[in-house]
């Protein structure tokens, strides 16, 4: 076996922590306040369940689905997230593991890699919005992401700017200068093979947001585009439905929590919705997504693709998600920790993993597909779920 495999999420995330710059590590862990959120989307996994059967198994378990009308190998799809300085290759190299697996990969207006890039990478490709800026600018980045061939949007809303973590936030600078390089230097020396990726790549993390960029003018810097979009008018329900309305392909609402807001998204003419939290990322104490989901589930399944985001580190997490509801789960932490461990493979290493379990799962509880699944084959505690805005 070679020595670059992991068995588990949770050994690439150690491993992540062993070869990422402290700041960098803490940035891709992220979570707020009290970090109760954080915690909650994975331990929630745990309190659940799953109800096997003993014979007549299933010799063969279809994985494959749809989300917004794409054909996927597995119910798995890479979330968008910001990838500054994991990885010289950063949302390339994701685009083309999920690739390689047969799924999608969702790329962030915030991402290090331009979006034409991505899509060479990964036709698959689903590219985030955040209500940033003017409408006129928001359309830019609409076409932009048309002429790139993009195959739908995520339209990402659940965020308040929540400040401050009760074990500290990560100390990042504006632009790599050669103050900040100084002051960040005792950080990157203790970590070579980091370091060395940039390196032989011939470049160092510039923090810019190349999605970003105006037509003719420079990518602004992450903070710089942050500040940007704090000092954005936030969004109605009609900006959304406008939004939308741009739009001739599939589009996605993320961050939904709430049965009345997972309503309105129908009534906006979403496609599909994301059940979550932001990753903990956003206001403390919200309920873990997998809470949440069952209520979401039934008051508008029928009507729009629910997909689910937070805290997925296993199969058995995936299988569960679907069996209450979700046509598919994205992930986001679990392939940044693959990512700075082996780079593509690293991805690759983690979506095998997930499949991997969800094929154990399935064959334990006598299913032959994902799309056999029913929240009866799960054993749900008393008091776990949540129902918000019913």
């Amino acid at each position: 076996m070679s020595k670059t495999w992991f068995e588990t999420v949770a050994e690439a995330q150690r491993r992540a922590q062993k070869r990422l710059p402290k700041s960098v590590y803490s940035a891709l862990l992220a979570g707020s306040e009290k970090g109760v959120s954080y915690d909650d989307n994975t331990t929630a996994f745990g309190q659940l369940g799953l109800a096997p059967h003993c014979a007549g198994l299933s010799a063969k378990r279809d994985l494959a689905t749809t989300v917004m009308g794409e054909e996927i190998a597995l119910p798995v799809i890479c979330s968008p997230t910001g990838v500054q300085a994991v990885h010289p290759d950063g949302e390339v190299a994701i685009a083309r593991a999920a690739a390689a697996r047969g799924t999608i990969t969702g790329l962030s207006s915030f991402a290090s890699k331009p979006v034409e890039e991505v899509v060479a990478a990964n036709p698959q490709t689903f590219f985030q919005i955040y209500w940033l800026g003017s409408r006129d600018a928001i359309l830019q980045r609409i076409e932009r992401a048309r002429a790139a061939g993009v195959r739908g949007l995520i339209v990402t809303t659940d965020w308040s700017f929540s400040m401050g973590r009760d074990w500290g936030s990560p100390s990042i600078p504006e632009k790599l200068n050669a103050k900040a390089m100084l002051q960040f230097a005792p950080e990157t020396l203790a970590r070579p093979r980091w370091l060395s990726r940039f390196a032989r790549a011939g470049y160092i993390p510039d923090l810019t947001a190349p999605n970003l960029v105006e037509p003719g003018g420079q990518a602004p810097t992450f903070f710089g585009a942050y500040y940007e979009w704090m000092q954005t008018p936030l969004p109605s329900w009609e900006d959304l439905a406008w939004l939308r309305s741009q739009w001739d392909g599939p589009v996605m609402l993320k961050g939904v929590c709430r049965v009345d807001d997972a309503k309105r998204a129908v009534d906006a003419g979403m496609t599909a919705i994301s059940v979550s939290n932001h990753g903990g990322n956003n206001l403390d104490t919200t309920p873990a997504p997998i809470r949440v989901l069952p209520s979401i589930a039934d008051a508008v399944g029928d009507q729009i693709e629910i997909v689910l985001d937070g805290g997925v580190r296993r199969g058995s997490d995936v299988v569960k998600a679907v069996a209450l509801g979700a046509r598919a789960v994205m992930i986001g932490r679990a392939y940044l920790w693959g990512l700075a461990a082996n780079g593509q493979a690293g991805v690759e290493n983690v979506l095998d993993i997930l499949r991997g379990g969800m094929d154990s799962a399935l064959l334990g509880m006598g299913k032959s597909s994902i799309h056999d699944l029913t929240p009866g084959d799960i054993v749900i505690p008393p008091g776990f779920t949540r129902t918000l805005g019913a």
